[in-house]
């Protein structure tokens, strides 16, 4: 393969790995996003956070109080994909030492900034670690490891998403759990041709820099035997005086049926401890929006081969 034409393959592999945040004007608009700020599911992996640790929970004033960890941490929970700390802050927060791994500079530069800003024994928890969840080695062993908010649907191939699950188990201390969560598919709204037009996900949302922004969402092209979709999000950020920068967040984007989930699981090493439909830890159901996996360790299971297959 000529070089130019390689190195552009590689580009493009880092982009669709990073979920396409190349870009720090992504990552700054990422934190400002109303679905992404009040999505349920913080709550959630903090709780596993916490129920890793030992600490059970402590309850604290208001209906979305977060769980915290009493004393001292005693077990580490590594994220994968951990963004601009979105999940991760908080569960350091509760008490719980965190690593975040993320393979977008622009991501893990907001997470830094914010990091920064909080009390010296929250920096202490955390640990960052630019990295491919593909790929990587970090010279010890988890509690728990957490992937929020779908990373593992911006691995495309078999081949990618068994290194992931590889990599994760060799992470995972004895009697360790993987918890993450890919979205429940709907084959009618997969393959509505009408979805290869813009459609308004929100509109009018006032920005940190005094803009106004709106965005829309479209399918660019389906992979049917590939099983994802090429997405393009595209923001508009209007300012004061009427002038309309488009910004456009474009990435691949993977679905995988339940029974696929488990049985690549089960190839990596894992068995599937319980299987919940949504962040209330309710049961997975036709109608449940999410699928949400908690995995542990299989005993006596060896490493599976590679495969570049898709």
């Amino acid at each position: 393969m000529a070089l130019a034409a390689r190195e552009g393959k590689e580009k493009a592999v880092k982009a669709a790995s990073s979920g396409g945040y190349v870009d720090e004007r992504l990552a700054w608009l990422y934190d400002q996003v109303p679905a992404y700020v009040s999505r349920e599911d913080v709550e959630f992996f903090v709780g596993e956070a916490v129920a890793c640790g030992g600490g059970g929970w402590r309850p604290a004033p208001g209906p979305k109080a977060l769980p915290s960890a009493s004393g001292s941490p005693r077990a580490a929970v590594l994220e994968l994909g951990c963004g601009t700390g979105r999940v991760l802050l908080p569960t350091a927060r509760a008490g719980i030492e965190i690593t975040g791994l993320d393979l977008s500079e622009a991501m893990l530069g907001r997470l830094r900034a914010k990091l920064a800003a909080e009390p010296e024994e929250v920096q202490r928890r955390v640990r960052l670690v630019h990295g491919d969840m593909c790929g990587f080695d970090l010279g010890r062993r988890f509690a728990l490891i957490t992937i929020p908010f779908r990373p593992f649907q911006h691995l495309i191939t078999v081949e990618e998403q068994m290194a992931c699950l590889t990599c994760a188990r060799r992470h995972l201390a004895d009697g360790g759990r993987l918890v993450f969560d890919v979205f429940n598919p709907d084959l009618g709204k997969l393959a509505d041709p009408a979805r290869r037009t813009e459609a308004e996900d929100f509109s009018g949302v006032r920005l940190a820099d005094g803009r106004t922004a709106r965005r829309t969402h479209r399918f660019v092209a389906r992979h049917q035997a590939e099983q994802y979709n090429d997405i393009e999000m595209a923001y508009y950020l209007t300012d004061a005086e009427g002038r309309t920068e488009r910004v456009v967040h474009a990435f691949p984007f993977r679905h995988v049926f339940r029974y696929e989930m488990e049985h690549l699981l089960a190839r990596c090493g894992f068995r599937v401890a319980k299987l919940f439909g949504n962040f209330d830890r309710s049961p997975f159901t036709d109608a449940s929006p999410q699928m949400i996996f908690v995995a542990e360790k299989s005993e006596g299971a060896q490493e599976p081969e590679r495969t570049s297959k898709p």
